[in-house]
């Protein structure tokens, strides 16, 4: 199917069903889909707070997956966990109800918008989402907003605005971003992942080429001038890029940055820079999150909206209100005097820049990490790498693969990582890994829970419920 067919059924048909309706960027189509006239149903494994506001707005949500489920519908929108076993979509199949995937939903939807701005990259697009978010709010044009986290400023990943500008996080795997029909599509870096669809790094080079061409002629493609995959990728399209970077590469094959980050500083919690666009200093970003990694992707974020048209003054007041997004170095609470962290880092690479923030914050005597791996194929294919930045915190415990939508074919565990780093160790029970933290944290440690599964239970467990609140007060006052 396509974005284009989605488009014809929408408009000549009333009912539509969304299989997994309460995933993070399925509740905001469902909402919009509903605000469009359409009747909407919708099934989900479980409850949670997207299926209550749906519901509120009367849309009829079942828990659990049943054929009877799709009785009725004209067509069916599916989330990506949703596969071919899934008993929805069987019975639509087996009834010729036709099936679209949730990206070529929202690939049609983006159309009706003046401006949609796509955040793509290998890592960042979260927090850069919510950046561009920030600064939109802050400059009072009402986006629409999907992100794959929870935004403290929306107390949501989503929000359906009344304005003409869309802002989504756009995700490379399985190409889904080849649905979407960007006017501003941002790249914030190419590295190699998901190597369970893709064959290799030219396959992911090919396939973020093919998503940035998709801008019309009169569109922006923003992307990252000190990342040479990416520059090598987009200079194959022959566009007009807009380069965002701290000018650190200097060799041929890269376009001169169009925004550039200077008088960087880095130390600490709050992070700043000068901005130049085209040449001249445009403002100056302050951040409240740590991390140089960061600084990049608020230049990013800075790019895009002066491309169309938003002030400095909104994006200097909106980055400097960002204090972060659920699970991005998101702050839990203490435990005797330890700091607790939360965060979704899951490749090698965003393992490092968060290590990287953590190492500009002086405060720490020692790093603790709880990391969990994400699926055995990542594992697997990053191995040597996911080791190298394992042998640098101070303690290490790893918990067993979140396995998410793979079986163990490769033959790959934890165990195997904590081999090859000298004093890791391998903690299966969530409860006993908690225990263990427990048993050696003192003040002056900072402890991380990290990586894209259920490993936030951990934080969870040693602040207790009572830390909530002092969270929330922590994050206010930085």
């Amino acid at each position: 199917m396509s974005s284009e067919e989605f488009g014809r059924y929408l408009n000549n048909c009333k009912r539509c069903h969304m299989v997994g309706i309460g995933g993070v960027s399925m509740s905001p189509l469902a909402e919009i889909l509903h605000d469009m006239g359409s009747v909407v149903t919708g099934s989900d494994m479980c409850e949670n707070t997207a299926v209550e506001e749906l519901r509120e707005l009367g849309i009829k949500i079942t828990v659990g997956h049943a054929e009877k489920n799709v009785a009725g519908a004209d067509y069916v929108v599916r989330t990506a966990a949703a596969r071919e076993d899934n008993a929805e979509i069987k019975a639509a199949r087996a009834q010729g109800i036709p099936i679209f995937e949730r990206a070529e939903a929202w690939g049609y939807i983006m159309r009706g918008y003046k401006e949609a701005i796509c955040i793509s990259g290998v890592h960042g697009k979260t927090t850069t989402t919510s950046m561009v978010s920030h600064i939109l709010l802050e400059a009072k044009v009402d986006p629409t907003i999907m992100i794959g986290g929870t935004l403290p400023a929306i107390e949501s990943g989503c929000h359906v605005g009344k304005g003409d500008i869309i802002v989504l996080e756009s995700c490379e795997y399985y190409n889904s971003f080849h649905n979407f029909h960007p006017t501003v599509a941002v790249v914030l870096n190419i590295d190699a992942d998901h190597l369970d669809f893709f064959k290799n790094i030219d396959g992911i080079k090919d396939s973020f080429e093919k998503f940035a061409s998709l801008v019309p002629p009169d569109g922006h493609i923003v992307c990252n001038g000190d990342d040479e995959n990416t520059m090598q990728s987009m200079r194959r399209l022959n566009r007009e890029l807009i380069t965002f970077g701290f000018g650190e590469k200097t060799s041929d094959n890269l376009t001169e940055t169009i925004v550039r980050g200077i008088n960087v500083a880095t130390s600490g919690k709050s992070p700043s820079m000068d901005v130049f666009y085209k040449g001249k200093k445009t403002c100056t970003i302050k951040l409240r999150i740590p991390g140089v990694h960061n600084l990049k992707n608020a230049l990013a974020a800075t790019a895009a909206c002066l491309e169309i048209g938003i002030s400095p003054e909104a994006i200097e007041n909106g980055l400097y209100d960002y204090t972060g997004v659920g699970r991005r170095f998101e702050y839990k609470g203490s435990y005797n005097g330890a700091d607790v962290y939360d965060d979704y880092a899951h490749h090698p690479q965003e393992l490092s820049a968060l290590l990287d923030a953590v190492a500009t914050i002086d405060s720490y005597k020692r790093v603790i990490l709880a990391f969990q791996p994400h699926t055995f194929s990542r594992t697997k294919a990053l191995f040597s790498e996911f080791v190298e930045q394992l042998k640098r915190p101070d303690i290490v415990y790893l918990s067993e693969i979140y396995a998410a939508r793979e079986n163990n074919e490769v033959r790959i565990s934890s165990s195997d990582l904590a081999a090859k780093v000298e004093g890791a160790k391998n903690i299966s029970s969530f409860q006993d890994l908690a225990t263990e933290i427990k048993s050696i944290a003192q003040s002056g440690d900072i402890i991380l829970t990290v990586g894209a599964g259920d490993i936030f239970k951990v934080g969870e467990d040693l602040v207790g419920e009572s830390s909530k609140s002092e969270a929330s007060d922590k994050v206010a006052r930085l």
